[in-house]
């Protein structure tokens, strides 16, 4: 339920079924059928969420328990390649708890193939730019991790054409 461009949680069986809303500078008060059925302190903060455990279905408590920290504890485990993966996943989605499922998938793959070649994974997908839990089960299932990573050529490292100048223009003319 929004208001003045805040969240707050109803409880899960009432998920778009039509509510009455009743708020002060306070509280903020959700009824349905004339009956309370929540009661939050309002919030001014826009985008922000407010939202009660007991709201939650069964299955979403058991992640209510995790945080961020939590994940970047379990990587930094693996490696330094998972530990910047989960970061850049983490940071790539408006709010932390969206990655969550993502990075469980990611991290227990560790236990069907490998911390070793997990961090040969992560290392990979940084590489070619992906970050889902598909990818990084498909690197596995066909030993990606195992081949060796492909370096950058001359020609991908530095172009060279005639309008281009290099850094020897600069500090030629830095003497001068």
């Amino acid at each position: 339920m929004e208001l003045d461009g805040h969240y707050y949680s109803v409880p899960y069986q009432l998920a778009k079924r039509k509510i009455e809303l009743r708020y002060t500078a306070r509280t903020v008060e959700i009824f349905y059928k004339n009956k309370r059925v929540a009661s939050h302190i309002r919030s001014y903060q826009r985008g922000k969420h407010t939202t009660l455990k007991e709201h939650m279905p069964p299955s979403h408590r058991y992640y209510s328990e995790w945080n961020p920290q939590r994940f970047l504890n379990w990587a930094e485990k693996i490696g330094p390649y998972t530990l910047k993966l989960t970061k850049k996943i983490l940071s790539s989605r408006p709010h932390p708890e969206q990655a969550y499922r993502s990075l469980l998938g990611i991290l227990r793959l560790a236990k069907s193939y490998s911390n070793e070649r997990l961090e040969a994974a992560s290392k990979r997908a940084l590489f070619i730019g992906t970050m889902s839990y598909k990818s990084m089960e498909s690197i596995l299932k066909h030993g990606l991790d195992q081949k060796p990573m492909p370096e950058p050529s001359e020609s991908e490292s530095s172009i060279s054409h005639t309008n281009i100048r290099g850094p020897e223009y600069y500090t030629e003319n830095e003497r001068r």
